[in-house]
């Protein structure tokens, strides 16, 4: 649909013989506005936008509603305890080096007796009480899960280690007492609490 408006114009025409006034009709056509303007198309798309924000939270709450119906239908499980046991600690061995003032050992050499017996000087008597000790840990399965060490000097047996209880401890000193060239044994093995 077009709107029909009529446009009037007065012209004034001189002639060198007379002056005369002519009126000029002219029809125009306007078209008619048939669109929405760009507020209103605004307010549709907010409108538009805020409903489906508004349903998609409805969705999310109703699956929401009906996962907590599911948990609240499950039987309730009492929470399990979990004891942790301290772990054992390998005991700390520091070596500090010699003071640079003591003078360098001398070894000296002697003969074997002539009566026929043999002697061992204690590094070697040390490094077979130290290997029969730890062959007598490792082969009882008891001794070997307690995680026990052992060194030896000059016939000492040093134990280091954590145990449980007060039997383990006495059932390890006695194990290393009876092998063979320990002359003492020095228990340090801790209880755990």
């Amino acid at each position: 649909m077009t709107n029909h408006e009529a446009e009037h114009r007065r012209i004034v025409v001189e002639t060198p013989t007379a002056r005369r006034e002519e009126v000029h009709s002219e029809s125009v056509n306007y078209p008619e506005r048939t669109g929405i303007s760009g507020g209103a198309l605004a307010a549709i798309v907010v409108g538009v936008v805020a409903l489906a924000a508004i349903l998609i939270l409805f969705v999310m709450n109703q699956q929401q509603s009906a996962v907590n119906d599911n948990l609240a239908a499950q039987p309730q499980q009492q929470p399990q305890t979990i004891i942790q046991q301290p772990a054992q600690q390998p005991p700390v061995i520091v070596q500090q080096p010699a003071p640079a003032t003591q003078p360098a050992p001398v070894i000296i050499n002697q003969p074997a007796p002539v009566t026929g017996g043999s002697t061992t000087s204690s590094g070697s008597g040390d490094s077979a009480i130290q290997a029969a000790v730890d062959k007598k840990l490792s082969d009882d399965s008891t001794l070997s899960a307690l995680g026990v060490t052992a060194s030896v000097v000059d016939g000492k047996v040093t134990l280091m280690g954590v145990v449980k209880n007060q039997n383990e401890k006495n059932l390890v000193e006695r194990a290393v007492r009876n092998v063979k060239g320990v002359k003492t044994v020095d228990n340090q093995i801790t209880i755990s609490s």
